[in-house]
Formats: C-alpha cells, sequence, structure tokens
C-alpha cells in the first residue's frame, strides 16, 4: 500500500514520516494507551505500518546489505530487526515512522529511516577520528606480531628450550649413572681396601661427585645465559605490544565513555537522559555495547524532536537467522530487556503505556489435580496458564494451591513447569523426600515425556537434538544457542501424528535446561519449528501446547520405580 504524501505537510527532514491512506485506517480505532513493548500483540495499524515497509524492503534497491534472503547476494549474512512507530503528526495526521537496529552496510544514511540517536559515521567525526587512531595500533601490533624477526625468535627459543631440557636431562641421567657407579666402588672397597687406601679413593671418588655437580651447574648456566639473552630480546617485542594493547584499552575506554555522553534520549515531556545516566541505576553499571542503537529508541527519539505524538510501535526481524537466536523472517518481536527496557523506561516516562500482562492477575486457571499422593509425595497435573512457584505479582500458584490443600504440611517444589506448560509436577511432602527426588534429577534418572505441538509438518520420523544452551542476558528470560559458553542439551523425539500443517511430537528431555523443548523445537539447527502457542520463540495463541504427559522416578520410601501419566488435552 502507497503513502498518500501529497496530502499532508512532512517534517523538516522531508519525508522519513510516511502517511497512511485516509481509506486504509478510517474504520480503525487508535489504540487507548501506547504499546508495552516488551509483550504485545501488533495494532492493526502497525501491521498495516510493517506490511508496507515489508513490501518495500522486498523492492528496494538502494540497500546495499546482505539478508540472506538471496542467494545472489555478496557479503556477510546479516538479518535485522526493524521497527515502525504510528505517530500523530504536529496537525494530528497519521503516519508512521521506520528504523532498523544498528546500521545497515556499515552506515546510517538512508532517507526512509529515521536517523541514530547519534550518528558516530559522520564525516570528521570525533569517533572516526579516534577509530582511525585505534586502527593504526591495531596495525601495529599486527606488525610486531607477524615480524620475521619476532617469529623467528619465537620458534628459535622454542627449539632451544626442548635442545638444552634433552641435553640436561640426558646429563642429569649420567650423573645418576655416575653416583650409582660410585655407591657401588664404596661397597667393593669397604671389603677390599684398608683404611688408608680406602680414605683416598672415597676422596677421589667425592672430587669426582663435585666434578659431576660443577659440571651441571656449568651445563646449566650456558643453556640459561644463551635463552636469557634471546628472551630479553623477545621480551621487548612483548613490551612494545603490551604497551600499544594498553594504550589501545585505553583509547577505547575513553572513547566508549565520549559515545555514551553523546546518546542522550529525550522523552515527551522534554527530559533528557545519557545513556550513562541511564544505566548508571541498572546492575550493568554502564550501558552495555550497542546500547541506543535499537530500532525502537530511534524511532522515540525521532517522535519527539519534530514534536509528534507516539501512538502504537511494533517490532519485526527481517533476514535470516542468526545461529545463537530464535528469529524468523517477518515475525513480530518484542523490544529487547537488556539494552532497550533501561532506555525506554525513561523515553516513555510520563506516557499512558498498555500494562505488563505479565504481571496481570490471570483469570481463574483451571483447577489443580491431585492424581497421587502419600506420605512423602504429591503428584499434581498442573493447567497451562498457572506458575509452579509464586511471582512477584501474582501468587497463585501450585504451590500456593497445595500449601491450601495440604494445610500443616510445606509443599516443597523439586522441579518446575513453564507457566504455559501443563502436565506432571512432582511435589514432595518431607525435606527427606525432597532431598531424595532431586538428586534423581541431578542424577538424570528421571524418565520423562513431554508431547507438544509444532507448527509445521515434521518429514522425519524421529531423532536426537544436540544444541548447547546458556541464558541471553541481554534479553532475559530468552536463551540462546552458543556453542562456547552453552551448557549440554539433550532431547529425543518422535513424531506422534503430521497433520496438515502442523505436527503432534514425543519428546524425552535426556537434560533438563530451561527452554530446552522450547528452544530444540524453533531453533533452524534443531526441529526448526516453534511449538504452537510459543510466545518467546514461535506465535502467541491461546496457549502453548506443551505438555508434560508421563514421569517416572524412584519412590523415596520403597524406593521402587513409579511412574505417571496425565493424557494429552489438545
Amino acid at each position: 500500500m502507497q503513502a498518500n504524501k501529497a496530502k499532508h505537510p512532512v517534517d523538516n527532514n522531508q519525508s522519513r514520516l510516511s502517511y497512511f491512506l485516509d481509506t486504509s485506517i478510517d474504520q480503525i480505532a487508535l489504540p487507548e494507551r501506547f504499546t508495552f513493548p516488551f509483550y504485545y500483540e501488533p495494532h492493526p495499524l502497525t501491521r498495516i505500518a510493517a506490511a508496507e515497509l515489508q513490501h518495500y524492503l522486498e523492492t528496494q534497491t538502494d540497500l546495499d546489505h546482505n539478508f540472506g534472503l538471496s542467494p545472489d547476494k555478496e557479503g556477510n549474512i546479516i538479518g535485522k530487526m526493524f521497527g515502525v512507530l504510528v505517530v500523530k503528526d504536529t496537525e494530528g495526521k497519521l503516519g508512521y515512522l521506520s528504523a532498523f537496529s544498528g546500521k545497515l552496510a556499515g552506515t546510517n544514511d538512508y532517507q526512509k529511516f529515521v536517523p541514530p540517536v547519534f550518528d558516530m559515521l559522520v564525516e570528521n567525526s570525533f569517533f572516526l577520528k579516534e577509530q582511525e587512531v585505534i586502527n593504526n595500533i591495531n596495525n601495529r601490533i599486527t606488525a610486531i606480531s607477524t615480524d620475521e624477526n619476532y617469529e623467528g625468535l619465537k620458534q628459535k627459543i622454542e627449539q632451544l628450550s626442548i635442545r638444552s631440557s634433552t641435553e640436561i636431562s640426558a646429563f642429569k641421567k649420567q650423573l645418576k649413572d655416575n653416583k650409582e657407579d660410585r655407591r657401588k666402588l664404596r661397597e667393593e672397597w669397604m671389603n677390599t681396601l684398608n683404611q688408608q687406601d680406602y680414605a683416598l679413593a672415597e676422596a677421589d671418588l667425592v672430587k669426582q661427585s663435585l666434578r659431576d655437580k660443577h659440571e651441571l651447574k656449568e651445563l646449566t648456566n650456558r643453556w640459561e645465559q644463551q635463552l636469557g639473552e634471546m628472551r630479553t630480546r623477545l621480551a621487548q617485542f612483548d613490551a612494545d605490544m603490551e604497551a600499544l594493547k594498553n594504550e589501545r584499552r585505553e583509547r577505547s575506554a575513553t572513547l566508549q565513555q565520549q559515545l555514551f555522553q553523546q546518546y542522550v534520549f529525550l522523552n515527551q515531556a522534554g527530559k533528557s537522559k545519557s545513556l550513562q545516566e541511564i544505566f548508571s541505576a541498572t546492575p550493568f553499571g554502564k550501558p552495555p555495547s550497542a546500547a541506543g542503537e535499537c530500532a525502537m529508541p530511534k524511532l522515540l527519539q525521532y517522535a519527539f524532536t519534530n514534536r509528534y505524538t507516539p501512538i502504537a510501535m511494533a517490532e519485526f526481524w527481517w533476514g535470516a537467522a542468526p545461529k545463537s537466536e530464535i528469529r524468523k523472517h517477518k515475525h513480530f518481536y518484542p523490544a529487547c530487556t537488556g539494552k532497550c527496557k533501561p532506555i525506554l523506561a525513561h523515553m516513555l516516562e510520563g506516557m499512558p503505556v498498555d500494562e505488563d500482562p505479565l504481571l496481570r492477575t490471570p483469570e481463574t486457571v483451571g483447577e489443580l489435580d491431585i492424581i497421587y499422593q502419600d506420605e512423602s509425595v504429591v503428584v499434581v497435573n498442573k493447567p497451562s496458564g498457572l506458575r509452579s512457584v509464586p511471582g512477584v505479582t501474582i501468587q497463585d500458584s501450585v504451590y500456593t494451591r497445595l500449601k491450601h490443600a495440604l494445610g500443616d504440611i510445606e509443599p516443597l517444589i523439586v522441579h518446575r513447569l513453564d507457566m504455559d506448560t501443563s502436565g506432571l509436577l512432582v511435589v514432595a511432602k518431607t525435606q527427606a523426600a525432597h532431598k531424595h527426588i532431586q538428586r534423581q534429577f541431578l542424577q538424570r534418572t528421571v524418565s520423562k515425556r513431554y508431547t507438544a505441538l509444532l507448527s509445521k509438518v515434521i518429514d522425519t520420523s524421529e531423532g536426537e537434538i544436540d544444541l548447547p544452551l546458556t541464558a541471553d542476558l541481554f534479553n532475559r528470560p530468552r536463551q540462546i544457542v552458543c556453542f562456547t559458553t552453552g551448557k549440554k542439551s539433550v532431547t529425543r523425539w518422535k513424531v506422534v501424528t503430521r497433520y496438515q500443517a502442523m505436527t503432534k511430537i514425543d519428546f524425552w528431555p535426556l537434560t533438563g535446561r530451561t527452554h530446552q523443548l522450547r528452544m530444540h523445537s524453533a531453533h533452524p539447527l534443531g526441529l526448526n519449528a516453534p511449538i504452537v502457542g510459543d510466545d518467546l520463540y514461535g506465535t502467541a495463541a491461546e496457549r502453548m501446547y506443551l505438555h508434560a504427559a508421563h514421569i517416572e522416578f524412584t519412590h523415596p520410601l520403597s524406593r521402587q520405580r513409579i511412574s505417571f501419566d496425565a493424557p494429552v488435552t489438545f
């Protein structure tokens, strides 16, 4: 859908604001409050804006950036998050602004998109000047580390160190043999020589021993002197490199602080704060790398600068997915929490914003079905939407319901299920039972089977997924795949039923990592099919279709294996 720009005024920067066709929006009611950026369903206006922006991205020829959507495109493949911000201009006309996170093809200068909060890439900027100095330092470090004399010296020291060690070791062995020979001679002479002759012979043996020690010391000193001279020369190379690295470190830290001060964010009241001010009050203490470069802060900054009124926002991913995160082409995603949440808390201050749905007390969730209990354990069938333990603002949970049902007995949660996952949960009634069952989970002797509905047809019938997982520090509670720092995560799976556009599947988690089944389902290196209703790694629905259907463990008192099943209701 094309924007009707002729009917409406444009801002001073000619047209970063795209206007809606009146006929395309005349039946759409405006939202009462601005979008809560970290959990939202896109408003119809943002869907129209996103569709127009996506059409532009599909047809444009100006962006020399490889999103990974065309096999013929050259350059590194880098997918991007794009954002749209529906606004009212100073005359009350509706339009939208567009932005991307970071840079495209190494630049910020695109007329279609709002500029960055601070453009460090403008000609002759302090950033580029200092970056040139730092690059020169890098080149000098590289020149030293690849210098033939430096490399040759390192190799020669390594070779001579081996030779010296071998020669000294061989000489020490010879001295040891000499010492043993002297010991045998002493034993022999004690029986064959008189006292005077023995004393003379012993004195000669002592001289031999002292001579051996002297020769060992001489040999060791010769090698130490030779290697020492070479190591001194090598140390000068290393000292020069270390001095350059220290200078680079100091310059980079100073440059980073300068950048932090240049990134100054407005809110609707006109109040400004720098990145350093914003993040000084967070657990980070200082801004993380690339903070302020995401799409949403750019959009709000531009809107406030031009006195536009923000109405609604949405962000979507465009291009190939990164190797670590779950990102689907054209899917909508919330703003990141680690980098954007502190910034947006300032920028949205004083604005009416949708409440966080995760803090909203839910409507009555289904009954908690206790399917087994004895003096040691309780096994429940948890409904979807009920927490395992109380949250900060929502108390309703398996724990609180069991505490009410069990009276004086304190329920001890052994393991947890995500709020949107339904199914079997084991709770201990005594400390001894809790410790016993928890040890079984740690030793991986508890057998569990989950059933899920995946969002596409899986062609293969069964298999095993081994993808290491770790927390996304800047986007909790999301997880990422990381082959460097991730913890081993293994899942066996088998198809149960294939439908026209979905697959029912059984999972056997062989490890117990956070969001393991959700990540292994959604990630391209896993099944590449998010669980239906997974609002973190896929698309939200009335519920997430993941159910803990079977569990087997050793009873803490009888020491017998017991198992339980909960029928899948979807």
